[in-house]
């Protein structure tokens, strides 16, 4: 199994290569906005369709048999293979409208189907292209960061107490929920360092993984948003998970090294960060 998801985290990373390539040219010639979805503020861009479009013409090359589920797109066809590609082609699109160096293609190969409470990730890549950073895991054989310094194997950050917690969140593009999330942050950041709002899903769980935030917490995440961040976060040590021993998913999504997500969790349930 092992040699099976080398292969897969092969093909992952030379298709998301490809694919922040493209997107790092689209950002440089101007981006334009092609449609909204939950919300006026909710865009897709035209490099996010074609992002998805080479990346789906990718993995379809390299693995026929395998099932696909990508943001833009949807699912393709049922797997024949037992696995499946979980894609996000931008995550992080406002950042990339604005210009932001915070937004990622994120890739992950599953088993189990397509809802995130019953695969097991496989093989997952995270690549923010503005900064060159690659973040790879296999499932079983840990995590490791890419970039122009080289490489190295990620390890959370060692156990905190909550008051000198450095902890990063997202918000919904829908204004009801967006307050809801507020009135739950204000309770919060009382009891912690400080906060910080990055705006990709996928990077915010590579920074658990490298150590650059101490957790994460979102809720209504969807499965690309989170497929290949999880993997590669789990494989660096953090716990993560929803509330009450639920997998992470559209409810919540908390991710930490485990004594801290002990202290994280009641806490986020009491303040109703899921909802």
């Amino acid at each position: 199994m092992t040699h099976a998801n080398d292969e897969l985290l092969e093909i992952a990373r030379s298709t998301a290569l490809a694919a922040a390539e493209l997107i790092r040219r689209k950002r440089q010639e101007g981006v334009a906005v092609a449609a909204l979805k939950s919300s006026p503020v909710d865009v897709v861009t035209e490099a996010d369709r074609e992002s998805e479009e080479l990346i789906r013409s990718l993995l379809a090359d390299a693995r026929p048999g395998d099932g696909f589920l990508g943001e833009e797109s949807g699912e393709g066809d049922a797997s024949t293979s037992g696995v499946t590609w979980v894609v996000d082609p931008i995550d992080g699109t406002v950042n990339y409208l604005y210009d932001i160096p915070d937004y990622a293609v994120s890739i992950a190969a599953v088993e189990g189907g397509t809802d995130p409470a019953e695969w097991t990730a496989l093989a997952g890549v995270v690549i923010n292209p503005v900064l060159g950073e690659v973040y790879t895991a296999i499932r079983g054989g840990g995590a490791f960061l890419n970039d122009p310094r080289g490489q190295r194997r990620l390890e959370v950050a060692p156990g905190k107490d909550l008051a000198t917690a450095l902890v990063a969140t997202g918000f919904s593009y829908t204004a009801e929920r967006r307050e809801r999330q507020a009135s739950a942050l204000t309770r919060l950041i009382p009891l912690i360092r400080d906060i910080r709002r990055f705006g990709s899903a996928a990077l915010d769980l590579c920074a658990v993984a490298a150590g650059r935030v101490d957790a994460y917490y979102e809720r209504g995440l969807h499965p690309w948003d989170h497929a290949a961040g999880a993997l590669i976060a789990a494989e660096a040590g953090a716990r993560v998970a929803g509330l009450g021993g639920a997998p992470a998913g559209a409810l919540l999504t908390l991710a930490a090294e485990p004594a801290l997500f002990a202290q994280l969790e009641p806490l986020l349930e009491e303040f109703g960060a899921a909802f």
